[in-house]
């Protein structure tokens, strides 16, 4: 319904895989991993709430562990706050694992590096593929906009020293893949976003 977007990054070696906001339609999502023949070795959520979880269930009751940051685990568990727009909970398991800044996440031939995002909820974080110029932010960063920061949890203050000192410092060509809308750049969103223009 919120159109989130779920990646499902991909060791081409081992077909070992990360499933990154899997907002929903757990078995769509599933049924690609499927046909692609990948081996999905983990749930990442960037943040807790409601349309960026919807599918953690599904995958964890496939035994696949869910990871996110500690400082959203409560909102993860109690549902994502679906009820303030206007949909109904549904309340997660606990997280099998959290994740803070530095953190490597492995798979296969492939890693991540978290980077700890706050803002747009308390414990947000960020996946920055150094090796291949990939950022994966949740909602800290759109093209040419902002995560909201009027929901519980949220600060706007916060995110703006999440996004000039960290996502911002980044690589200008690092590709920016967000949790809505079309992907962008790092020196685009420098250059024109009024938000992080210099």
């Amino acid at each position: 319904m919120l159109q989130t977007n779920c990646y499902i990054l991909a060791c081409e070696d081992t077909k070992k895989a990360v499933i990154v906001d899997p907002g929903d339609e757990g078995p769509k999502i599933d049924s690609l991993i499927k046909n692609e023949g990948l081996d999905p070795i983990l749930v990442v959520n960037t943040h807790a709430h409601y349309d960026h979880i919807g599918a953690d269930r599904y995958f964890h009751d496939k035994g696949i562990p869910v990871a996110i940051h500690k400082l959203d685990s409560n909102l993860m568990m109690s549902g994502g706050g679906a009820e303030i727009l206007g949909s109904r909970s549904v309340p997660n398991p606990a997280p099998d694992r959290y994740l803070e800044e530095g953190d490597t996440i492995e798979f296969g031939n492939q890693k991540l590096s978290v980077i700890f995002t706050p803002g747009h909820s308390p414990g947000s974080i960020s996946l920055y593929s150094q090796k291949d110029n990939l950022l994966f932010c949740g909602d800290a960063l759109f093209c040419r906009s902002i995560g909201r920061t009027d929901l519980p949890g949220g600060d706007y203050d916060t995110l703006m020293h999440s996004l000039r000192e960290k996502l911002s410092k980044l690589p200008g060509q690092t590709q920016v893949f967000p949790g809505h809308g079309p992907d962008t750049d790092i020196e685009g969103e420098n250059k024109f976003n009024p938000w992080l223009m210099r």
